[in-house]
């Protein structure tokens, strides 16, 4: 079994640590959040008081960060990862950052000696508890196929996807799409209820016709349809409103760098901007379907879900 450093514990590498504890690993952990830090060592992570002290001695590094600002902080610099660990340590990036943050860490652990791949994943907050993440592996074919291994305790899919970078590629590109299906799916839901539709009946139809999309079936925005639906909960995250916004608006630049419209993309990083102003940028994305049936909260209001939001 293998020794991991872990750097990131939160709504993702907290539960993800888990899974590589139980997998037989021996994870030391790190996280600026005493909480976060503290859930992990309870699921067995060893804690480690400092980057430098996470990365001695470790088989693999794995990262997981909110944004790229927070990989360069924490790979660059005198108290960095790539000045810490030892130059056959395997490193593996699983944040969702912007391209041009992943290139730099590749550019500069290869320059300093090291193996790195971008290894971003789907599949949310209950993917990483059940261990059915897929991750997009992106690099040197030999480090990707080494990083696969390390991967497996985590994910249902390894999917290698191509040189450096292209595993955020990948995942911003499919973020991009299932942030779009989310807004489709919520503008039906709430037409197919104001034509008098019975809701689960709309989404037997939806669910098997062409109208189907994954944001239909494991995030249908309307409570009592789907189980795994924020929607029962008073849209407790599972994603929230502040990362989608994050991750879309990854996607709308690197369209800028290449030239590439998305009309619609931008159209709804814009519905979660306005989620964001309205307070609830900490709700789950699929509260969007607020702006479509008028639920959502005015300005200044209670953060909570208004009376019926997202029902009949």
């Amino acid at each position: 079994m293998a020794v991991v450093a872990w750097i990131g514990l939160g709504h993702m590498g907290g539960p993800m640590t888990a899974n590589m504890v139980k997998a037989g690993h021996s994870v030391r952990g790190f996280d600026l959040s005493a909480a976060a830090l503290d859930a992990a060592v309870a699921n067995g992570v060893q804690a480690a008081g400092s980057v430098e002290a996470a990365v001695q001695g470790a088989d693999v590094v794995f990262t997981m960060l909110p944004k790229g600002e927070h990989v360069r902080s924490v790979y660059f610099g005198g108290s960095g990862i790539l000045a810490h660990a030892a130059k056959d340590t395997l490193l593996i990036d699983s944040s969702t950052i912007d391209i041009e943050s992943a290139q730099a860490v590749h550019d500069a652990a290869a320059a300093a000696g090291f193996r790195f791949v971008d290894a971003p994943v789907s599949g949310g907050m209950s993917g990483a508890a059940a261990g059915t993440l897929t991750f997009m592996v992106g690099g040197e074919s030999g480090a990707v196929a080494d990083a696969s291994g390390y991967i497996q305790p985590m994910a249902a899919n390894i999917i290698p996807t191509g040189g450096a970078t292209t595993g955020q590629a990948a995942k911003i590109c499919n973020n991009l799409m299932l942030f779009i299906n989310l807004a489709s799916t919520s503008e039906g839901a709430v037409l197919a209820d104001r034509l008098g539709l019975d809701k689960q009946v709309f989404w037997d139809i939806a669910s098997v016709s062409s109208g189907d999309s994954w944001a239909l079936r494991t995030w249908y925005p309307v409570p009592g349809v789907v189980p795994t639906a924020a929607a029962n909960n008073g849209f407790a995250p599972t994603f929230t409103a502040e990362l989608a916004h994050k991750d879309i608006g990854l996607a709308i630049a690197a369209a800028r760098s290449t030239q590439t419209p998305l009309e619609i993309g931008e159209h709804v990083q814009q519905l979660f901007q306005r989620l964001i102003d309205g307070g609830q940028g900490a709700k789950d994305c699929s509260m969007i379907v607020s702006l479509v049936d008028g639920s959502l909260p005015a300005p200044g209001a209670s953060k909570e879900p208004a009376a019926g939001a997202g029902k009949e």
